[in-house]
């Protein structure tokens, strides 16, 4: 039962693509090709490079997710850095390129200057995988020749269509993780301010800027919802996994084997559909044999 995946973005809540994976492998799917939107690029490009979803949240949980967010002196303008993202790269993906995947990859991105979506497919994994997280204005923009780019899922959440370009006869199951659209807005704890005493915490969170991030980021939050629906209504995937993270916030440290569970847990929920998805796939075949 051959498959393409289409990984959307969400930040920690990303971590339940793993459990999907792992969950679809049980079931005996095959993944030919992968194509990921932010976090859902970062985990796309370890499993595209062949480790195996178990191996994947070993890697993922074993990393500090307080030391994500440092700056760098050579970062464009950003709220936040993720200098800490970039060594952690440096050391599970180093020097290789989409030429060292086992099977099909593309991460998308926008860029800055022309407005477009760029998905990447050639070039240094490690400047594409950051490309794609780039969430505008949170994380600097990563600049590729003349592109100045910024996490795809400005434009795709859910990158249904890259997936399919990469494998046309082959159906796709895409994993959303935004909330539905009419669900209240979600806002986003800014890292480190676990750190920071209680009562300068609280200072900062009442101050005229930290309450004007939050009408960005719960803004943001509700734009990428009616991105995510209005493209998975157009692109049209053969089925929807959508794991239950709701309650996880964007940039939150996270247990990321729970978060994965949730990811197996939504497999099973859609199993009667993928099932029934080959199963009429099968009877099509049978029936084209037939009629030749």
């Amino acid at each position: 039962m051959d498959i393409t995946l289409a990984l959307g973005g969400g930040g920690s809540k990303g971590n339940a693509h793993i459990g999907v994976l792992r969950r679809l492998e049980q079931e005996g799917f095959k993944i030919r090709a992968v194509a990921g939107t932010s976090f859902g690029g970062l985990v796309a490009a370890f499993y595209a490079l062949g480790y195996t979803p178990d191996e994947i949240e070993e890697v993922f949980a074993s990393f500090d997710q307080s030391s994500w967010y440092g700056r760098l002196s050579r970062n464009e303008p950003s709220f936040i850095g993720f200098a800490g993202v970039v060594k952690w790269l440096e050391v599970h993906i180093g020097s290789r390129t989409f030429a060292d995947v086992k099977i099909p990859y593309t991460v998308t991105t926008v860029d800055l200057n022309s407005g477009r979506q760029i998905n990447l497919s050639e070039g240094s994994l490690l400047h594409s995988i950051l490309a794609t997280i780039a969430i505008p204005g949170i994380f600097p923009a990563q600049r590729l020749g003349d592109w100045e780019l910024v996490d795809g899922g400005v434009l795709d959440p859910v990158p249904v269509a890259p997936a399919r370009a990469l494998a046309p006869k082959l159906p796709v199951v895409a994993v959303s993780l935004n909330m539905p659209i009419g669900e209240p807005a979600q806002s986003w704890a800014i890292p480190g301010m676990d750190a920071v005493p209680h009562s300068i915490a609280k200072r900062l969170s009442q101050s005229r800027y930290a309450q004007a991030m939050d009408v960005v980021l719960r803004s943001l939050d509700i734009m990428m919802r009616a991105v995510a629906a209005y493209r998975l209504a157009i692109d049209k995937p053969n089925v929807i996994v959508r794991p239950q993270v709701a309650d996880i916030e964007t940039l939150s440290r996270v247990d990321v084997s729970e978060v994965a569970k949730r990811g197996e847990a939504a497999v099973d929920e859609v199993l009667p559909d993928l099932k029934q998805l080959f199963a009429w796939h099968n009877r099509a075949a049978r029936l084209l044999k037939f009629g030749n």
